[in-house]
């Protein structure tokens, strides 16, 4: 196989990895507990929290905790893709599209 043929190959391979992240980003995923659903695209977006437990909070208060709660959520993935960033960078090029 010459070099060529193995470029045009990864190439292939590139599209179809950045196709894969493209249809799973417009997916929702939603992660249910006893008392929240939480809803996410598939590049984890957070996209909705619901309070589905009926009482334990007034309900003008549930749609400031829903809100914290996303707020929370959002801090927390923004930490992690920091973090990976910071311990991944180097590696950036040949992991794009795996992450």
């Amino acid at each position: 196989m010459n070099m060529q043929n193995l470029m045009m190959q990864a190439q292939r391979m590139q599209k179809e990895i950045n196709d894969k992240k493209d249809e799973l980003a417009k997916m929702e995923f939603v992660g249910h507990s006893e008392w929240v659903d939480i809803t996410f695209s598939g590049d984890r977006t957070i996209k909705n929290v619901k309070i589905t437990k009926e009482g334990i909070i007034e309900e003008d208060e549930k749609e400031i905790f829903e809100d914290m709660i996303q707020i929370a959520t959002k801090d927390a993935f923004i930490k992690i893709n920091n973090a990976v960033s910071e311990k991944l960078g180097k590696y950036a090029g040949a992991l794009d599209g795996l992450m």
